[in-house]
């Protein structure tokens, strides 16, 4: 992802429309007959209610309710695409061929086979609308098969990562130069990494294994997309279940606004007093808030907005407060 002007790039997405490469991504494809009802049984959220042309987040978890990973399950037809953090397909795929037993249920790693262009702003959806000659769906993760040029294309209704209307473009990898070469004419602005952190960030989107990872509880990042209360036995549900209904997390993921200019590193700790109470999982300078803002674990004594605390940051003691997510922009 190019980075010019984060500055400006950020701005697009806010403003217009920004495109973000997520070729990143890793693919799983799943097929078979039990494919649905194999991937319902493991994964947090519910796959088999929906149909051809819709799909959902979802975690995969282990048996103690820690995320395993974070996964955008999109089904059609013929097959489910489950779509993966980098570098975590192959892991991912491990992980769930564990469970399959007699399921007619059939797993490759199709990473690196799609193009992935992600849309992001106000004007995103009617982009997407003008160069594909179809609506995307209003639902998050619903779908719609289209063409831009010569290219067939499915665009996938995003969740709002960035805290702005989402479609991602998926298209034959083949394809990807000439759908992107399309989105940038039509007057999407090309974002960098930089800049979509930033927006992430802003947005309160945690993201694995940064801010949701192997050693992170489901209960203690915001986690209501990502599961159906209502469904069925999945790996860690025991775990999430008994914390919402007879317990609590000892630290929840939460935003701090620093004063000052100073962004702190991934790592540092948050005090209140004396103590240590917490580590900034994420940290990006704010254009919206014009100001550093960040991600962090945060004990759930200290977590209420408003809470008054300090992160230590290369020798330097920062004054930070405590923030509901997503933040408020200025």
């Amino acid at each position: 992802m190019p980075s010019h002007d984060s500055a400006a790039e950020h701005a697009a997405v806010r403003g217009a429309v920004g495109v973000l490469d997520r070729g990143d991504l890793g693919m799983l494809e799943v097929t078979g007959r039990d494919r649905a009802s194999f991937l319902h049984a493991l994964l947090s959220n519910d796959i088999t209610a929906r149909a051809p042309g819709q799909g959902c987040a979802a975690t995969l978890l282990d048996v103690h309710g820690k995320v395993q990973a974070l996964l955008r399950v999109l089904v059609l037809e013929d097959r489910v695409l489950v779509v993966t953090p980098p570098g975590a397909a192959a892991g991912t795929l491990d992980a769930l061929d564990t469970y399959l037993f007699s399921e007619k249920a059939y797993m490759r790693d199709a990473s690196g086979e799609h193009a992935i262009a992600m849309l992001a702003g106000p004007e995103a959806v009617g982009t997407a609308a003008r160069l594909a000659g179809a609506p995307p769906g209003d639902a998050p993760w619903s779908h719609v098969s289209g063409t831009i040029g010569s290219a067939a294309v499915r665009l996938v209704r995003g969740s709002g990562e960035t805290g702005e209307p989402e479609v991602w473009i998926l298209s034959a990898a083949a394809d990807g130069p000439a759908v992107w070469d399309a989105v940038v004419a039509a007057g999407a602005r090309p974002i960098g990494r930089a800049a979509f952190e930033t927006l992430r960030i802003e947005a309160g989107t945690p993201a694995f294994p940064d801010d949701m990872g192997p050693t992170v509880l489901l209960p203690e990042v915001p986690f209501a997309d990502l599961v159906a209360q209502t469904k069925g036995c999945y790996i860690g549900q025991e775990v999430v279940v008994r914390i919402r209904d007879r317990g609590h997390v000892n630290r929840l993921l939460r935003g701090l606004t620093l004063d000052g200019e100073t962004v702190p590193p991934v790592g540092a700790g948050i005090v209140a007093g004396d103590a240590e109470v917490g580590k900034v999982t994420s940290a990006a300078w704010s254009p919206a808030l014009k100001r550093p803002i960040a991600l962090g674990f945060v004990r759930r004594q200290h977590a209420a907005a408003g809470t008054p605390v300090t992160v230590r940051a290369d020798g330097a003691t920062l004054a930070a407060t405590v923030s509901d997510l997503p933040f408020a922009r200025a």
